[in-house]
């Protein structure tokens, strides 16, 4: 097993100990009308598996004429997944890429060394009444993967593996589990599947993967003998077989994990790295605003404009 920032090797592992080793309920944030529920990174947990990163957006409405504006932003050292379950988005970034993030569909965004992108609701679009739900993730790449070059892939939703028996559904997102293998090509082994549960269906995690978690998008789910409601992740001990069955309302679930990195990240602003040097270049790089020869460049046909580094 490599590195895992809970387990301690001394702890005895009997039946005895509980099988949720950590429940996570996640930071909200306002961010003008638009609320952000924040998991990853958490006090007890930086990780899970390779996901550092795990946002809930919404669900939020917005009226005509307004929307999000992510203005370009620079990435490193990891891959992005926005995965919607109501409205869309505009993704586009410094490779070329304009492409529409669409409900089910998935757009993996590998920063490498170094990827400059923006997501808005804009066009025609913009003049629309509209609503947004969804997560966003960041994936952290292994260490001899973080200067990889930049990358996109986009599989839309019908490319997506679907499973459906006694009660549930299971759209597997990213990696491999319960026999399937998603499209994206991603640097480490991991799950990520969206699975909607029937009242009192079971379905259990993948117990061939290091790490793994689950986040209740709706309803409950009853796991070892406990509750857990809208709102809250539980991550697993390795190893142990593991069944979630869905309340009297049913649930929706975001079900993730995978192979644990070599060690901790570092993480500022939207920069992830094994090293603080890494972050320090990737810093002075964005700072020096070279679009034409440095390091980053605009998005074209967005780059009227761009978030400065923070002052912090």
């Amino acid at each position: 097993m490599s590195w895992n920032p809970v387990l301690d090797p001394q702890v005895p592992m009997g039946n005895d100990i509980d099988a949720i080793e950590t429940v996570i309920v996640p930071r909200a944030r306002d961010l003008g009308g638009f609320e952000v529920r924040r998991a990853l990174p958490a006090p007890k947990r930086q990780m899970v598996g390779p996901f550092i990163f795990f946002d809930q957006m919404g669900p939020a409405e917005f009226l005509t004429g307004q929307g999000i504006d992510v203005r370009p932003h620079p990435h490193i050292g990891l891959a992005t997944v926005t995965y919607l379950l109501k409205g869309k988005i505009h993704h586009r970034d410094s490779l070329g890429t304009d492409q529409w993030i669409e409900p089910g569909a998935v757009n993996w965004m590998v920063a490498g060394h170094g990827i400059t992108h923006s997501e808005r609701m804009d066009g025609d679009y913009r003049q629309q009444d509209k609503s947004l739900f969804g997560i966003q993730t960041w994936v952290a790449l292994p260490e001899d993967r973080e200067d990889d070059p930049a990358d996109f892939s986009h599989a839309p939703k019908a490319a997506l593996p679907v499973l459906q028996a006694e009660g549930k559904q299971l759209r597997l997102v990213l990696g491999d589990g319960w026999g399937e293998k998603a499209p994206v090509e991603t640097a480490s082994r991991m799950f990520y599947a969206d699975a909607i549960l029937d009242p009192g269906a079971a379905i259990p995690l993948p117990d061939d993967h290091e790490d793994r978690g689950v986040y209740v998008l709706d309803g409950s789910v009853t796991v070892a003998g406990q509750d857990f409601e809208t709102g809250q992740m539980m991550v697993f001990r390795p190893g142990d077989p593991i069944s979630l069955r869905a309340g009297e309302r049913g649930a929706r679930l975001m079900l993730l994990g995978g192979d644990t990195m070599g060690g901790p990240r570092h993480i500022w602003w939207n920069f992830v790295a094994s090293s603080k040097d890494k972050i320090e270049a990737a810093k002075e790089a964005w700072r020096a605003g070279d679009w034409r020869h440095g390091r980053f460049q605009l998005p074209p046909g967005d780059d009227a404009e761009h978030i400065p580094l923070p002052p912090r």
